[in-house]
């Protein structure tokens, strides 16, 4: 089998240690840059993609792979990138849901079309600068992901829908380091990236503004519409659905008074409605997951008890998974948690292993 590895270059110190470390192992190491932003930038910086997407990246990362003797490319794959994670990403709120791009970038470039390039190269696979582990069972032949060992930036949660096949192509060579080390590591080989800052959130999105970004790609989603209460009485106009997530509280523009804070409790996008309550109505025990990825196991016959994580910043939960078919899954916690949000991703967990995970529905 090839040695060779191309590695997915953001032009960040995580990925440029991740190409350091497997070129001190000795592996044929192939840095790319997914070049998914359009060629010519606009003048205006409002309009330019993200710091770890732009013409800097590139070229840190091409300076990185310089400095460690490896060949390196710029792939186009603006219009993959469009289908794949911005269309979805606009669709997502255009019904009423709140996405996690990173995740469709994930199993559909990195570790799809990336891929696929990789193999018709002769590599045995690709790697990230991804946070996280994967290993394979020897008994059951099946391949396990992790979290990474600095619980502070784990990614895992942004990976569980890769499938076997994808897994056992994926390499995380920073998964088994923190954070400190890694800056450490690149100091040591005095790489360019060594202590350039952590990129935005969402790359795609200048200055973390979605709603701008979203409004200048389709106007359309931001129709106003009625917020009303539980009750049904309207209490206020929105701005379109596409600017509110399940849980939030500024911008509402309802002006009750102090002491009468209301949050977004349910997006209606067929009815183009926003329902707000207090925050007791944020409270929800269960969740319907669809898109449900098992990964540690097949899909469960009995009920599964996990930790579940209903967002990246959530601290995982004790639950229970039962598989329902037709890819889906319902999530029942032991206690209420706060915004469960639609759109976004379920990831549930034992100890450090990812049992699997799916897009929350309802």
């Amino acid at each position: 089998m090839s040695s060779r590895v191309v590695v997915g270059m953001s032009g960040g110190v995580d990925s440029s240690v991740a190409a350091a470390l497997l070129v001190e192992r000795g592996v044929d190491v192939v840095g790319v840059t997914m070049r998914v932003w359009p060629w010519k930038e606009s003048d205006e910086p409002t309009r330019r993609f993200g710091s770890c997407c732009g013409s800097e990246a590139v070229d840190d990362a091409r300076r990185v792979a310089r400095e460690l003797g490896i060949p390196y490319y710029v792939l186009n794959m603006e219009a993959e990138f469009d289908r794949a994670v911005i269309g979805p990403f606009a669709d997502e709120y255009r019904h009423g849901r709140t996405p996690v791009p990173c995740v469709a970038c994930n199993v559909d470039l990195k570790f799809g079309s990336l891929l696929a390039r990789a193999r018709a190269w002769d590599a045995a696979g690709v790697a990230t600068g991804h946070y996280a582990r994967v290993t394979r069972d020897e008994a059951s032949g099946r391949w396990l992901l992790w979290r990474g060992r600095d619980a502070r930036k784990d990614q895992s949660d942004f990976l569980w829908p890769l499938r076997q096949s994808q897994l056992a192509a994926a390499h995380f060579p920073v998964g088994d380091l923190d954070k400190d080390h890694v800056r450490a590591h690149a100091r040591r080989l005095g790489l360019v990236t060594a202590d350039k800052p952590e990129s935005q959130e969402i790359c795609f999105v200048p200055d973390d503004d979605y709603r701008g970004f979203l409004r200048r790609r389709d106007p359309d989603l931001f129709q106003p519409g009625p917020i009303v209460d539980g009750d049904g009485r309207v209490l206020g106009t929105h701005a379109g659905v596409a600017a509110y997530t399940v849980g939030q509280r500024r911008g509402l523009g309802l002006g009750l008074g102090q002491g009468s804070a209301r949050y977004v409790v349910d997006i209606d996008a067929a009815a183009n409605r926003l329902t707000v309550g207090p925050a007791a109505d944020l409270e929800r025990d269960r969740l319907t997951a669809t898109r449900v990825n098992f990964i540690a196991c097949d899909p469960p016959r009995e009920p599964l008890r996990v930790q579940a994580r209903i967002r990246h910043s959530h601290r995982a939960a004790p639950a229970t998974v039962v598989a329902t078919g037709a890819g889906e899954a319902e999530v029942v916690f032991d206690a209420p948690q706060r915004a469960i949000t639609p759109g976004q991703s379920v990831v549930w967990y034992r100890d450090d292993l990812v049992v699997g995970g799916g897009v929350i529905l309802r």
